[in-house]
């Protein structure tokens, strides 16, 4: 299946099963079972969301590449400005290419802030200030 050029996630097949026996293979994967590919959210001037068909005919939204971020501050939410990607956790090469994940620790306007949740899967950039 590797036509799809995406991972497909399953258990290994080298391990045993529990009671000491190999794994046999029952069925090969389905196109149901994999996943998609990583949505790299790159550093840009604005916001740009991609809407992504999933499973069922519902639909989420992919941040192809962000501007801005939700930073949460003692009075609230602000929109605000990224200047930069200081590190990653995922990976030190995502802060040299400018890629944004959860976890992130980015500059803004108002200071350092880390990114709370996943810009891939939700559209956006939330983040508080560290």
């Amino acid at each position: 299946m590797s036509q799809f050029g995406v991972q497909l996630h399953s258990k290994s097949r080298t391990k045993s099963s529990g009671n000491g026996k190999r794994r046999i293979k029952l069925r090969d994967k389905r196109r149901s079972e994999i996943g998609s590919y990583f949505s790299s959210t790159k550093m840009s001037e604005n916001n740009v969301v991609k809407k992504v068909r999933r499973r069922g005919g519902s639909v989420s939204s992919v941040l192809k590449s962000a501007g801005f971020a939700n930073l949460l501050t003692k009075d609230g939410y602000k929109k605000v400005k990224i200047k930069g990607v200081l590190e990653s956790k995922d990976n030190r090469n995502f802060a040299r290419q400018n890629i944004i994940t959860k976890g992130t620790i980015i500059t803004t306007d108002l200071g350092k802030a880390q990114v709370l949740n996943r810009p891939g899967r939700e559209g956006s950039i939330n983040a508080r200030l560290i």
